[in-house]
């Protein structure tokens, strides 16, 4: 067996039967499928029993320690790890498939992102904010990359000989999947970006939300740093910079609008010029007004929850010297 299909899932049934659905209809039978409830008051057993799949429950305790718990009950030759809110697209298991037969010295793997025609244009303005060269510098699942490239948990495969050498995910409460690529780098594996092997990617629905996601990024990025050394690079930095640039502009704006009038607004130029190249780019690529408008929401979301989370984090751990956050204890590693 090539594949076996892990999938945490914590309340979201009626999501997890999108991507069961679109599983079923790839009539590819070299792999398994394992869902692992991960303590859910919402359950997602009769969903399982409906399409025949491995159905595994355990107490609450995060993403990292679901996929560890179904690891141990996988019988295939990759472990291939989806988050329940992606969707993929016909022919993606044997262009998987294609790639390791070609490269079978690739012991990681994990391909790009995209946005279904059907979600909401608040979805599309999430994915446009995470993936646009304007926001991300195009570095989530692009085809050039500053660095290895470090596939992460929503669509990501591995040997799981290599992943049980590194004991599987670690316990941390968020930043796990890079953490465990990292560490699979430095045992001297190598990783790629299958660009043929891309799904649909839900994210948040809604800023609320997205705003969490990303705050925790910022914060994912500190904890990795300090795991592992020389992985913060400079364009780890531009959300920060952003953020910090962004509040220096209002704090100069509001200190001299007594004496400035709408003068003072000049502050807030290169502010405005940033919005409105979003707002041009994502409507023509989107072919929305609508879009580009909210695309221009969720980019300021983004990059402001990240520098936030960043600096959070920042103090807690390199000045406060606290510990690292975490749902699990050590005994949430693999072995």
């Amino acid at each position: 067996m090539l594949f076996s299909v892990i999938i945490p899932v914590f309340n979201r049934p009626d999501e997890l039967e999108e991507l069961l659905e679109s599983i079923a209809l790839q009539q590819y039978n070299n792999c398994e499928v394992i869902v692992v409830e991960d303590g859910s008051t919402k359950s997602s057993r009769s969903l399982c029993n409906k399409y025949s799949l491995h159905y595994l429950y355990k107490e609450n305790g995060g993403p990292a320690l679901a996929r560890n718990f179904g690891a141990r009950h996988a019988e295939g030759e990759y472990l291939l790890f989806l988050d329940s809110d992606t969707i993929l697209p016909e022919g993606y298991f044997r262009k998987l498939e294609s790639f390791i037969i070609t490269h079978p010295d690739i012991s990681l793997l994990g391909g790009p992102d995209r946005a279904a025609d059907n979600f909401s244009p608040l979805q599309k303005a999430i994915s446009y904010s995470m993936t646009s060269f304007f926001t991300t510098g195009g570095i989530r699942g692009g085809k050039h990359k500053i660095s290895r490239f470090i596939p992460r948990s929503f669509n990501m495969a591995v040997k799981r000989s290599v992943f049980e050498a590194c004991s599987g995910f670690a316990p941390l409460r968020f930043g796990e999947d890079m953490d465990l690529s990292m560490r699979i780098l430095e045992s001297g594996e190598e990783s790629a970006l299958v660009e043929e092997a891309w799904l649909y990617h839900k994210r948040r629905t809604s800023l609320r939300q997205f705003y969490r996601q990303v705050c925790n990024s910022g914060r994912a990025r500190i904890e990795l740093s300090l795991r592992h050394r020389h992985s913060l690079k400079l364009v780890h930095l531009l959300p920060l910079l952003f953020t910090l640039a962004c509040g220096a502009l209002v704090f100069s704006c509001a200190l001299v609008a007594g004496r400035m009038g709408w003068s003072s607004l000049f502050f807030l130029c290169p502010i405005l010029l940033y919005a409105l190249l979003l707002f041009l780019h994502s409507s023509i690529k989107e072919k929305s007004p609508k879009i580009g408008l909210l695309s221009v929401c969720a980019a300021f979301v983004q990059l402001w929850g990240y520098g936030l989370g960043f600096i959070d984090n920042f103090f807690k751990r390199c000045i406060f010297k606290r510990q690292a956050v975490s749902n699990i204890d050590n005994e949430g590693f693999y072995r």
